[in-house]
């Protein structure tokens, strides 16, 4: 097969720059994810690809095989290194084009394919260097070797080795008498800069370090700096012409596999940089097993990533979570007190099934997943005047689209749906939807206050979130799998009237 993505095993997957974000991104806090992988690398045009999970196994097997090949320090080094060479030749290609006089713009353009070519020459050597085994990897290496030797790349070189050589032979001399300037050919003329340096040495002060000033040809000229190199181009039109035509001929030079490839293992790069940062703070990240038609989901130690991250830069622990749906088991109903933890894992069931859909190592010690179409989400929202809808009527609008576009390899996540409503509401609308759902036979989890949701169906499994067992004002963040306790409910009237335990005791003591 040849190659043509580090990401996406066939090439028709590749289309993602037409995509835009995913409503459950926000819900699961995925977003602001994306947001911190991104940082740094704005010109790569990252979040698409967070915006196109993949539909097959084989594909999430592709991009394992080449995450974990690139986990390898040799490998990780020289991708870095080539991904810095290629960001140097665009960075050159930009200051090119934002420079005014033709001549520097022309010779910064030589520079950059210059660089390009040598990063890719040597990059294609350091991977025939190394031990590969994934099928992205060796499929770059192949490609690497045989575009190295393909006519238009030898071709490419040869003319800038030329071009370039041809410039370094210029030499011109510059004759400043008051404001006239003259320039011509270099004639052995002497060199006056030591005999000015010994001139102005009795107004030195003390001993300084030797600095020799770097001018960069990236900088704009002054107008006299061009027309000094006007007159040099007139003086020796060959170089300069040679310089003309290698940049008519060569302005597509970058090949598209390659530029292609720059831009795409950014994509893991930014992953392994950011879970590496939560592995140093004692978390653990695996590649979780996935399955299109197997159901049976395990996850041990699994974490919400968005959260963690906030935890871990602010030097406070997480608190991991064990779940799993056996059988004919499809949703998972939480319940437990306010402020216990049971958004957090509802969002971190989704994003492990969505991080997985992605082929990226899922935050967790292990984990055998569902690979799901699509994830949905139905998270409480603020009312929005502009709908003309009632906070009801807008959830039941919002359902009713997901269980339209809903299959039966699908995940919904869904949490604190209809809390505004009566319990007999709350009971019939929750009953009504997770009968739908599990009549899609969809995986899903649904947070809720109504106890008897828990034990609707034998599909569903009943975890609530854990309080310690001597004091049960305190959280323990810990969500287990039992029976529904039967207070979910009362505890959720007793915080929304300030009647909670804590409340009362406030009151007392003021």
């Amino acid at each position: 097969m040849a190659f043509d993505s580090i990401l996406f095993l066939r090439p028709y997957e590749a289309e993602v720059d037409t995509l835009s974000e995913p409503t459950c991104l926000h819900d699961l806090n995925l977003d602001q994810v994306v947001t911190a992988l991104t940082a740094g690398r704005e010109q790569y045009e990252l979040a698409r690809f967070f915006y196109a999970p993949l539909r097959s196994v084989e594909a999430v097997r592709y991009r394992h095989e080449a995450m974990q090949q690139l986990e390898a320090p040799a490998l990780l080094e020289a991708v870095r290194e080539f991904a810095r060479a290629m960001l140097g030749s665009r960075q050159r290609l930009e200051q090119a084009q934002k420079l005014h006089y033709e001549h520097q713009r022309k010779r910064l353009f030589l520079s950059a394919v210059s660089d390009y070519c040598r990063a890719t020459r040597s990059f294609a050597r350091r991977l025939y260097e190394l031990d590969l085994d994934s099928r992205g990897f060796l499929g770059l290496r192949d490609y690497l070797a045989s575009y190295l030797e393909s006519a238009a790349f030898r071709g490419l070189l040869q003319e800038t080795e030329q071009v370039r050589a041809q410039l370094a032979e210029v030499r011109y001399a510059v004759h400043v008498r008051g404001v006239r300037v003259t320039v011509g050919r270099y004639e052995q003329e002497p060199d006056y800069s030591a005999q000015i340096e010994q001139t102005f040495a009795k107004f030195r002060r003390g001993e300084s370090a030797h600095a020799q000033l770097q001018l960069s040809d990236a900088l704009q000229m002054n107008h006299v700096e061009a027309q000094i190199v006007d007159r040099v181009a007139l003086l020796y039109p060959e170089p300069f012409a040679a310089l003309d035509r290698y940049c008519e001929h060569h302005g597509g030079y970058l090949d598209p596999v390659i530029g292609r490839f720059e831009r795409e293992i950014q994509f893991y790069l930014a992953y392994l940089e950011f879970s590496e940062r939560l592995k140093r703070g004692g978390l653990r990240f695996c590649y979780p097993r996935v399955s299109a038609r197997s159901k049976e989901i395990a996850v041990e130690d699994g974490f919400d990533l968005a959260l963690a991250a906030k935890r871990v830069s602010e030097g406070e622990a997480v608190v991991p979570n064990d779940f799993g749906l056996s059988g004919r088991e499809r949703i998972l109903v939480v319940t437990g007190p306010n402020n216990g933890g049971k958004t957090t894992f509802a969002r971190m069931v989704g994003q492990l099934h969505y991080l997985a859909a992605l082929g990226l190592p899922v935050p967790a010690a292990r984990a055998r997943l569902f690979l799901p179409d699509r994830v949905f989400t139905h998270f409480e929202r603020e009312e929005d005047i502009t709908t003309l809808r009632g906070k009801l009527d807008d959830e039941l609008v919002r359902i009713r689209q997901v269980l339209t576009e809903a299959t039966d390899s699908s995940v919904i996540v869904m949490n604190e749906s209809f809390s505004a409503t009566t319990l007999s509401d709350a009971l019939f609308l929750g009953s009504e939807i997770l009968r739908r759902v599990l009549g899609r036979d969809c995986v899903g989890v649904y947070v809720t206050f109504v106890d008897e949701l828990s034990s609707l169906s034998e599909k569903i499994v009943s975890v609530v979130a854990a309080v310690a067992p001597d004091d049960p004002t305190v959280r323990t963040y810990r969500v287990l799998r039992q029976p529904a306790n039967g207070v979910a409910y009362a505890a959720a009237i007793a915080e929304t009237y300030g009647l909670t335990y804590e409340s009362l005791r406030r009151r007392v003591e003021t």
